[in-house]
């Protein structure tokens, strides 16, 4: 595999955070135009987009850097392509807004969550009525918000006609593909979707798909690529998006809080139908399954009582199994991206962006 210097990849990421502030720098102006009071509603969506790996639009980009020269998408300007998949970053911001209201969790990314943000803002100012719907309300129009813009910033970003008619199919596709799978999420912590099956299927369509098939696939459409390319994005995509989510499920739990930015107990006091509790719950004796029963999702649950929890995930041989479909997903997609019809510093990036999204602690 060529290799590819990390500072190739870090500029990559400072010029998406470039694109981001002046699309949000615009929106700001506008907001402010209609009334000051909604300048912190830019100001929560631009904290959103502060934070992240970048993992998304780096995607997009690489796929469409690795195949641009094979149909139309070469002559598409660099700094164009990079404002159409930063666009990503904002999809990506109204599904965490969203999850952490399904959740009712409490923060992200080491700050209050937006609708507990909101309620404080709401208790700050002494407003009228209830302040914890007054933060649901706002949060849900901050996701909301930043679907729009979504959408916006792809539409003007400067690609061409073509290339955003191309686009247009996968964007489509992508974000209906992740509304689907927080609707799925929640049936299954309502007791649908049961079992391990149940639990990879969440995760395939309400993180996977859109973290890197999608992405690469947008990419890859930018460009005009024929089908080998987008099959490609495919094999690369699905197993690399499976490990990306599963890596999450297990730093959700066993994570060190300084890093994530979250406690490592708000994903067990939340109740999330991971394939780690799935598999637990198939391997654990009658004991264990009480406890899974008694702790899951118990609000009240001490840090000493999710310590009992997190012990029984690694005595079942939950974690283990979990590390070891990580580390298959991360080689089968290592393969398709040496294997993939695509330039050779696309392949470099798309293989360490591979390594970092998998092997990463937050």
């Amino acid at each position: 595999m060529p290799s590819l210097a990390a500072a190739d990849l870090d500029r990559l990421r400072t010029g998406i955070s470039a694109a981001l502030g002046e699309f949000l720098e615009r929106q700001r102006t506008t907001l402010a135009g209609m009334d000051a009071s909604l300048t912190p509603v830019v100001d929560e969506v631009a904290a959103l987009a502060a934070g992240g790996k970048r993992l998304r639009p780096s995607f997009a980009y690489w796929g469409w850097r690795g195949a641009r020269d094979t149909g139309p998408g070469a002559a598409e300007d660099d700094d164009a392509v990079l404002r159409a998949v930063s666009a990503l970053e904002f999809v990506h911001a109204s599904a965490l807004v969203h999850d952490d209201v399904m959740d009712a969790a409490a923060t992200r990314r080491g700050r209050p969550s937006t609708h507990i943000g909101f309620a404080a803002r709401h208790a700050a100012y002494a407003l009228q009525g209830d302040g914890d719907l007054f933060g649901t309300g706002a949060a849900i129009l901050v996701g909301d918000l930043s679907l729009v813009w979504s959408d916006e910033m792809l539409r003007c970003s400067g690609i061409s006609e073509a290339a955003l008619s191309r686009a247009r199919a996968v964007w489509d596709t992508m974000r209906t593909e992740v509304t689907a799978g927080q609707y799925l999420d929640l049936l299954r912590a309502a007791g649908g979707l049961p079992g391990p099956d149940g639990a990879l299927t969440v995760a395939r369509y309400k993180s996977a798909g859109y973290t890197v098939q999608r992405p690469l696939q947008l990419g890859v459409a930018i460009a005009g690529a024929g089908p080998r390319a987008v099959e490609a994005t495919t094999a690369i995509g699905l197993p690399l998006g499976e490990a990306f989510q599963l890596r999450d499920d297990v730093l959700g739990v066993f994570g060190d809080p300084t890093v994530t930015g979250k406690s490592a107990d708000d994903d067990l006091r939340e109740g999330k139908q991971t394939l780690l509790i799935a598999l637990a719950e198939e391997a654990a004796d009658a004991a264990g399954r009480r406890l899974l029963g008694e702790l899951l999702g118990n609000t009240s649950a001490s840090t000493a009582e999710f310590d009992a929890l997190r012990d029984l995930l690694e005595s079942t041989g939950a974690r283990a199994r979990v590390e070891e479909r990580i580390a298959q997903g991360t080689a089968t997609a290592r393969q398709a991206i040496a294997d993939a019809p695509l330039a050779d510093d696309a392949k470099a990036a798309l293989d360490a962006l591979a390594v970092a999204a998998t092997s990463r602690a937050a």
